[in-house]
């Protein structure tokens, strides 16, 4: 239960991402900035918690045996996720975004067979690819179901031109997010932790946010002060707090394939923090009964989730035999 009240946590601090990035756009602020500065302005705080553990000599050196993994995976894992996720802020409310966002369940799900389990057999370790979790993609659907309920009354009143240019954005962003993730847990087994994992990752994809934000200076100009004190905010809660509680959870299940899709079905509980806060700060309007339905069902597949993610006695003691 551990990891899943780790990333439901998690999932608590990634919601002020949504709130915050609404906010700045609501204000004028280019989702060019939001999502460049919260990178750079995450790099001091983690280097000081690296340094802090004694880590950043290893970190290092993994980094110089695999430069490559760290800066395409880096730039997949978070360049591609936040980005777009930015992108989608310009055209959407962050209810939409949060309830959206959830595809990444069935978008981590669907990548199982891309990457391998491990498996105890009587002649020791075993690694065998993936496969997609049917009884944990059922959980994930019934999440989605009550996503649906969720933003049912409130996708009506926005134009379709905004539906799309906020829904693709996101739907890009929920497969880069899990499989980044997952290919530098691969590429750096047990050797870095969550803090290291986080920083090295964060500083591989430095180069995508400075063309990013190059871009922006010649195009849009610089950020106010009221979004780099905003995107502050973001990277402290969001970018540190959330990101190492999540891959610290995803450490702690990492070879099983269905508990780490349970972990990652933790980010559905976003939609509910996502719309309390806009509630308190947005004055937005109480859910309605039909979304409150939606609500539950969220609950309920969440719970579900983290139900058959954990293993049944008998299979504590049983020997795959090859």
């Amino acid at each position: 239960m551990r990891p899943i009240l780790l990333g439901v946590l998690a999932a608590f601090f990634f919601a002020f991402t949504f709130l915050f990035n609404r906010m700045m756009d609501l204000e004028g602020g280019s989702w060019i900035w939001s999502a460049s500065l919260r990178y750079f302005f995450m790099v001091p705080p983690m280097m000081v918690i690296v340094a802090f553990r004694k880590g950043l000599k290893t970190l290092w050196q993994e980094m110089k045996n695999q430069p490559y993994e760290w800066l395409l995976w880096s730039t997949v894992g978070f360049g591609l996720f936040y980005a777009p996720l930015c992108f989608a802020a310009a055209y959407g409310p962050g209810w939409l975004i949060a309830a959206t966002w959830q595809i990444t369940i069935i978008s981590g799900s669907l990548l199982a067979p891309f990457f391998y389990e491990t498996v105890q057999t009587a002649r020791g370790p075993l690694k065998l690819r993936g496969h997609i979790p049917t009884r944990g993609l059922a959980m994930s659907s019934f999440i989605l179901l009550g996503v649906a309920f969720i933003q049912f009354e409130h996708a009506a009143r926005i134009s379709a031109a905004d539906a799309v240019l906020c829904i693709f954005p996101v739907m890009l962003a929920s497969f880069a997010y899990p499989l980044g993730n997952r290919k530098m847990m691969a590429a750096v087994s047990h050797r870095l932790d969550a803090y290291q994992r986080v920083l090295g990752m964060t500083i591989a994809s430095l180069p995508f946010w400075i063309v990013l934000s190059l871009y922006g200076a010649a195009v849009i100009g610089p950020p106010s002060l009221g979004q780099i004190i905003q995107t502050g905010w973001v990277a402290i809660f969001s970018g540190v707090i959330a990101t190492v509680m999540f891959f610290a959870a995803t450490d702690m299940v990492k070879g099983n394939m269905q508990k780490l899709c349970a972990v990652e079905a933790t980010q559905s509980s976003e939609v509910l923090f996502a719309i309390i806060g806009e509630m308190i700060v947005l004055s937005a309007p109480l859910p309605s009964p039909l979304s409150w339905l939606g609500i539950s069902f969220v609950v309920i597949g969440m719970l579900l989730h983290s139900f058959l993610s954990r293993p049944k006695k008998e299979q504590n003691n049983e020997t795959i035999h090859v």
